[in-house]
Formats: C-alpha cells, sequence, structure tokens
C-alpha cells in the first residue's frame, strides 16, 4: 500500500525502483532531449580526440606537454555542461527577465574589445586576456544575447494574445537591438562573428512570423552594406586576402592560399577509413595551420577518413533535426524563436567551416560546434543546448 507521494506507508521505503523514478513521465530526465544531448556529449569527445592529434607534437603550442590541450578541451566541456544543467535549471522563461542585464554585459564586453584590454589571436582583433592565461571571445555569447533579446521582443506581443505576429514597429525595435552589437564586432573587425550574426536574424525574422519584406529588405541591406564596408577599407588586409584566394584557389598558394590548399590535401589523403588517428602525414607533418581550432575538421578527414568525417556532420545533423522538432512542438512563440536562432547559429557555423576545408566557403575563422578547441566558443553551444533542453522540458506534457 503506498501513499499520494509514492512512497509505500508499511515503512519499506520507495514502491518503485529509482530508475524508475528517475524516467517517470513527469520527470525531469524523461522530459530532457537525450538525442542532443548525447550528439553534443560525443561531438566533443571526438573533438577532444582530434584536438589532441593535432597537438600532441605542437611543442611551440603546448608547453612540452602533449596533454596541454586534450585536458583544456575537455575541461571547456565540462564547464560547458555545467552551463548547460544551470540555463536548464533557470530556465529559459527566467532568462527572458534577465535580457536586458544579459545585453548589457555582452555590449560592454565586446567594447572592451575595443580597448587597450583587447588582444590580437591569429589575427582577428576579438579577444580578451585575462590572468593565467586564459582569453575571452565576448562576440560568441553576443550570439546569444542577439537571440533572447529579439525573441523577447517579437513574441512578447503575440504570446500574451495582443497580436497574431509582430508588427513592423516591433521589428525594427528588434532589429535595432541586433545592429548594436553587430556593428560593435564588425569593427573589430570579427567579420565571422558577423556573418553568423546576421543569419540568426534573419532566421529569427523568418520563425517570427514577420513580414517577409524585412527578411527581402535586410538581405538587400546586407549586400548594400558588404559593398560599403568593401570600399571604406574598413576589412583588413588578410581578409580581404582571404576573400581573393576563394575567388581565385590559385592565388599565392604559398601564401594566403596556403590554409585552404593544404586543408583539401590532408582531407582528400584520408580516403574512405582515414590513415589512423595520430598517423596523418599532414597533422603530424603540421602542414595544415590552427588545426586544433578553425581547421579541426581536416584532422577528421584524414585521420578518421570519410566515414569519420560523415559521423560528425551526422551528429550535428541529430542536433539540428532535434532543435527543429523543439522549436516545432513549443506553444510560445518566444521560445519557437530561440530555438530557431540556435538552429541557424549551428548550422550556418557548421556549413562555413566544414565548407573552408573543402574550398567551397571562404576562410572566416569560424570554430567548430563542439568539436574545435576554444573555451568561448564550447561555453557558447552548451548554453544553447541549454535553451533547447528548457524550451523542451517546459512545454505541456500534451505536447
Amino acid at each position: 500500500m503506498t501513499g499520494a507521494n509514492g512512497f509505500s506507508v508499511s515503512g519499506y521505503g520507495p514502491q518503485r525502483p529509482v530508475w524508475a523514478r528517475l524516467f517517470a513521465r513527469d520527470s525531469l530526465a524523461r522530459r530532457l532531449d537525450w538525442p542532443i544531448l548525447l550528439a553534443a556529449i560525443a561531438l566533443s569527445l571526438i573533438g577532444a580526440a582530434l584536438v589532441y592529434s593535432a597537438t600532441r607534437n605542437r611543442t611551440e603550442l603546448n608547453q612540452g606537454d602533449p596533454y596541454y590541450f586534450l585536458v583544456r578541451h575537455l575541461l571547456n566541456s565540462g564547464i560547458g555542461f555545467a552551463l548547460m544543467i544551470g540555463t536548464v535549471w533557470l530556465g529559459h522563461r527566467t532568462l527572458r527577465t534577465a535580457v536586458p542585464i544579459l545585453y548589457g554585459i555582452s555590449v560592454f564586453l565586446i567594447l572592451l574589445v575595443l580597448t587597450p584590454l583587447g588582444a590580437t589571436i591569429n589575427g582577428s582583433h576579438a579577444w580578451i586576456k585575462l590572468p593565467g592565461g586564459f582569453s575571452l571571445q565576448p562576440s560568441e555569447f553576443v550570439k546569444i544575447t542577439i537571440i533572447l533579446g529579439m525573441a523577447m521582443l517579437l513574441a512578447a506581443r503575440v504570446d500574451a494574445g495582443d497580436k497574431p505576429y509582430p508588427d513592423h514597429r516591433t521589428v525594427l525595435q528588434s532589429l535595432g537591438l541586433a545592429t548594436v552589437p553587430i556593428l560593435i564586432v564588425l569593427l573589430m573587425p570579427d567579420l565571422g562573428s558577423v556573418m553568423v550574426m546576421v543569419i540568426i536574424v534573419l532566421g529569427i525574422l523568418l520563425a517570427s512570423g514577420a513580414s517577409n519584406r524585412w527578411v527581402f529588405g535586410l538581405m538587400g541591406t546586407g549586400a548594400v552594406g558588404a559593398i560599403t564596408v568593401w570600399q571604406l577599407g574598413i576589412l583588413d588586409e588578410y581578409q580581404i586576402n582571404r576573400f581573393a584566394a576563394f575567388a581565385n584557389p590559385e592565388l599565392d598558394p604559398a601564401g594566403v592560399g596556403y590554409n585552404t590548399n593544404q586543408a583539401r590535401i590532408a582531407i582528400g589523403s584520408g580516403g574512405l577509413f582515414g590513415t589512423g588517428l595520430g598517423k596523418g602525414s599532414q597533422t603530424t607533418g603540421q602542414f595544415v595551420p590552427e588545426q586544433q581550432t578553425d581547421f579541426v575538421f581536416t584532422v577528421a578527414g584524414e585521420e578518421l577518413g570519410f566515414l569519420g568525417a560523415g559521423l560528425i556532420l551526422l551528429l550535428l545533423g541529430v542536433v539540428l533535426w532535434r532543435a527543429c522538432r523543439i522549436a516545432r512542438e513549443t506553444t510560445e512563440l518566444y521560445g519557437t524563436i530561440v530555438a530557431a536562432g540556435i538552429i541557424a547559429w549551428f548550422a550556418f557555423q557548421s556549413f562555413e567551416n566544414v565548407g573552408m576545408t573543402l574550398g567551397i566557403m571562404p576562410v572566416a575563422g569560424l570554430p567548430l560546434p563542439f568539436v574545435s578547441y576554444g573555451g568561448s566558443s564550447m561555453f557558447a553551444v552548451w548554453v544553447a543546448v541549454g535553451l533547447l533542453q528548457s524550451i523542451r522540458v517546459q512545454r505541456p506534457m500534451s505536447a
């Protein structure tokens, strides 16, 4: 005989075993999206193996410790996982009320990059140096605040039942909110992050139900803006050279085109099954620059082959598929917009990262989500996973 709380009246403890109560229909564990969680964990672990292979012989980087980057990558993943748990615990609806504070902090941090506290790493002046040899890339967290901020504005009156879809004034306000940090990041200049943010904004507008005229107008404005940036010389020379090398792969193969040429050689040499982890000649010979960060996919292509690289793409596809399902099943526009912004972010950044290693996209200095080495990126993508899990956990049980 049991009481209302599920414990036996006779005092012998729970009627159901612990595992059964943990995965009961109304439990948190049961309501989590496990495919997303397991796929993200698998990507982080695969990334750890690739980062180790790419850096174990780089004595000029690893301070003589072959496990230096491996340990830090696993530590970053662990911290990111903890941030995901914290995000689920707080909930996306609670974070909705904190958007003004989060937005102010993120804008303040990217402004710090433009001060003497900012640092240049790999040609991009987008970092803040911290004590202990750590660094912070604030633009990674700006992606999250843009998503939350635009979702808060666009969904406010719709979720309240006042409007069937966002009106023009609301759309204009949300675009103004996103424009401020995007312009600051452009001044760094961090063109790769700007590209991702623009795609996020487009994805959010499409999901919000706003008039398609805003989407087409934004695309036209983006094209005009790109031409203006080019003509005004805002971009650094190395960024212009990257686009030139993309347009003409044979341009300066030993200079500006070196990265992409070596990346294609590394991926092409892997074949179907790869050369084996730690046995790739391009990786061990250190012919591909920045293999632990921007070009980590080349390690997978060479050492794990087509099957291993395909597994990474499959796992990223699982994350995107489940995120699309979460966006579709939530009953509030706010949750739909947040999920859509994350989908646009992950999809474009993954496509750009893999595409630049294959020569079908220009080099833009963007990490591969969950896989590339980098604390700021790892923390941001895990917070995004936490937002997706929160949207799923807090949906009605009948959904």
